[in-house]
């Protein structure tokens, strides 16, 4: 299946598509390289549109530390997300398996990579939260046919993950600002 086919499907049929993508045999490389990467070029090229050229306080470099960030949250924070996923995998009656928890977490990306084309109008970056509750979504019912969860514990598989997730999203996001883009605040003049 091709990258927009797979992009349509798993937004407007996840149920659907999720029974598809479990019989896939796709190597955790090539998802990487061919869908993760190429999706993940849409918010970075528009993080770097947007903050290099249309940002208030824009400056081509800045724009480059943006999109280096987005970049690198969007596939490491896949791998992460699917390695937390597939370690908590046995706690829930789960079946363990870093291939399908990657799947699992790189389709259900999908909506916010596709989402990130509005950070071109930095302004707009709101729609990526919208897309990301959607992406929420989708991972949950991801959880059943992927990672073979038992109904009665998908959502609090989905909950723990989440949680995981969450706090350590914020240290990594933390770390990654200040070493790529240093004080945030002094995009804004404000030290």
């Amino acid at each position: 299946m091709n990258i927009i086919e797979r992009a349509k499907q798993i937004i407007l049929k996840p149920k659907e598509e999720w029974v598809v993508i479990d019989q896939e045999s796709t190597s955790a490389k090539d998802l990487v390289t061919g869908y993760l990467m190429p999706l993940a070029i849409i918010p970075t090229l528009a993080s770097l549109i947007g903050y290099g050229f249309f940002f208030k306080f824009h400056s081509f470099g800045f724009g480059i530390k943006y999109a280096i960030l987005h970049f690198i949250t969007f596939v490491g924070g896949a791998l992460l997300t699917a390695w937390v996923i597939d370690a908590l995998a046995p706690s829930f009656g789960s079946t363990r398996d870093f291939r399908k928890a990657l799947q699992l977490v790189v389709y259900s990306y999908t909506p916010m990579m596709v989402a990130g084309v509005v950070m071109i109008f930095p302004s707009l970056s709101p729609v990526m939260l919208l897309a990301g509750l959607y992406s929420l979504y989708l991972l949950y019912l991801g959880f059943k046919p992927l990672m073979k969860t038992p109904d009665d514990k998908v959502m609090t598989y989905f909950v723990v993950s989440l949680v995981v997730l969450v706090v350590v999203y914020f240290v990594i996001s933390t770390i990654l600002t200040r070493l790529i883009i240093g004080n945030p605040l002094s995009a804004y003049g404000l030290q």
